[in-house]
């Protein structure tokens, strides 16, 4: 009988992995055999297990430190680990811009390839390029019925309102000539999403704001909540071995495209309801991300961008899944 090791045992699938974890002021380092961070409380010492096996990815925001040995442990743990700014926004690593969407990958040379080969089979082609984009956004309009639907205390929106939206966006997405055209419908559209969840909670005046901190509790919470679907679909391309890099329809702005891509599926229908609710609830950057991390959890939207991810690889590379 072959023997197993303790990892081994211990291995779930990125996909029902349950964390997803930011982190700010504390060390990370091994104690024990074990990941932990560790706070300091007057002339005490605190240290908190980090349940490696089952995590995501994991955001350290300001006054954090990592030793070796933890990164190594994460690595072979297959977490995803981001730098980035207080309360979780802007993400940014050491040795590049803050404007940039970068993540430390767990490096292992025995990931399956088999994605990637059938990513590029049709990634240089034009027009399959294309369709891969507008799945992505056929998807994404589906996922946001689905979820805005559904009743939520505090968020009532208008049935009609949001059905004729996304009837004439899906039909502007399967016209669309090109990428500039898909990217200029998704900006129509979250800006008329916008408004209707301004209308769901009462909000009041809005403007979207890039990088919104500083301003308006719903431009922070739209900041923060993005930057977890970010880390989320930068886990979902690394589990399918897709290098961030092979957008369809972000990759002329921005080199970690795909990530932006992927996380387009879920951001409108899950962070944004969420983000104006917590703003008109007055709640803080803690209690909406524990929010945030619930309904991506509950929704199972890792497993939706991977299960997306390989729609797309099935349909258009022709692979063998």
């Amino acid at each position: 009988m072959d023997k197993l090791s303790p990892s081994d045992l211990k291995t779930i699938l990125h996909s029902k992995r349950a964390n997803l974890y930011y982190l700010e002021h504390c060390r990370i380092l091994v104690n024990g055999g074990r990941v932990e961070y560790v706070t300091d409380e007057g002339k005490r010492s605190l240290y908190w297990n980090i349940p490696i096996a089952n995590t995501i990815c994991l955001l350290l925001g300001t006054g954090t430190s990592i030793t070796q040995a933890a990164v190594r442990e994460l690595a072979k743990a297959g977490v995803l680990i981001g730098f980035s700014g207080g309360d979780g926004t802007p993400l940014f690593s050491a040795t590049e811009r803050d404007t940039d969407i970068l993540w430390f990958s767990p490096q292992s040379e025995y990931r399956p390839t088999e994605y990637l080969q059938a990513w590029m089979r049709f990634w240089f082609d034009d027009t399959r390029r294309l369709e891969a984009a507008k799945t992505i956004q056929r998807l994404r309009l589906n996922w946001i019925r689905e979820h805005w639907l559904k009743s939520k205390s505090g968020f009532t929106i208008n049935h009609e309102s949001l059905d004729q939206l996304l009837k004439e966006s899906l039909e502007k997405v399967t016209t669309a000539i090109d990428v500039t055209a898909l990217l200029t419908e998704e900006a129509r559209l979250t800006k008329q999403l916008f408004k209707l969840a301004v209308q769901a909670v009462n909000y009041g005046d809005f403007i979207r704001a890039k990088r919104g901190t500083g301003t308006d509790p719903a431009n922070r919470f739209l900041d923060h909540g993005n930057y977890l679907a970010y880390g989320l679909a930068a886990s979902a391309t690394w589990v399918l071995g897709l290098p961030h890099g092979l957008a369809v329809l972000h990759g002329k702005t921005r080199r970690g495209g795909l990530v932006f891509d992927t996380a387009d599926l879920v951001k409108d229908a899950l962070i944004l309801p969420q983000a104006f609710l917590s703003a008109t609830q007055g709640d803080d950057e803690q209690t909406f991300r524990k929010a945030c991390v619930e309904t991506l959890i509950h929704a199972e939207a890792l497993d939706f961008m991977i299960n997306s991810l390989k729609k797309i690889v099935h349909d258009l590379g022709s692979a063998t899944v």
